[in-house]
């Protein structure tokens, strides 16, 4: 199934330039991508990685869940690693603990990502200090705080309300 960016690209280019055009750049450059993992995806489908994953998938992006220590989840398969996703990768969401981040920043480096995500809506989420030098480190860019769901067509009240909020406090781009 082609990707949200080809099938907009195809058909609705104008509506897609527009859209991007009214992004945060870190965040258009993210999502114009369409090969996209998602560290963190659960077996429990009330977390937030997989709500993440689920509106990815929906919006036609090719999603990748990833989790060690699950065979499947959200019936897809999950991958142990970065590593383990086939071909290449254009950006990485990480919704895991922090504690965690450091070790999938340093995954996508070895495997030639460019983007990562750190999805944070209140308290640390899924950001560390030392995830955001490794990225500095393997020239990554990232993106601190927030989340996908907050830019990724349609976004629902909630995170339309909370992308409002974390903007006026500086905790998201743009």
């Amino acid at each position: 199934m082609p990707g949200l960016f080809q099938r907009l690209k195809a058909g609705r280019k104008n509506t897609w330039e527009r859209r991007m055009n009214d992004l945060p750049k870190p965040v258009a450059e993210f999502l114009s991508g369409n090969r996209i993992a998602v560290a963190g995806v659960s077996r429990n489908a009330s977390q937030a990685a997989n709500a993440v994953y689920r509106k990815l998938r929906d919006a036609g992006y090719e999603t990748f869940p990833v989790n060690p220590n699950a065979s499947e989840v959200e019936g897809a398969k999950a991958y142990p690693s970065l590593d383990a996703i086939p071909g290449s990768i254009h950006g990485v969401v990480v919704a895991t603990h922090p504690n965690t981040s450091v070790e999938l920043v340093r995954q996508s480096a070895d495997c030639g990502v460019e983007r990562v995500w750190f999805h944070r809506s209140f308290g640390s989420g899924s950001v560390s200090d030392a995830a955001i030098r490794e990225c500095e480190l393997g020239n990554i860019q990232c993106i601190v705080g927030g989340c996908p769901l907050m830019y990724c067509e349609p976004v629902d009240i909630g995170h339309r309300c909370l992308r409002w909020w974390l903007r006026r406090r500086g905790r998201i781009p743009g």
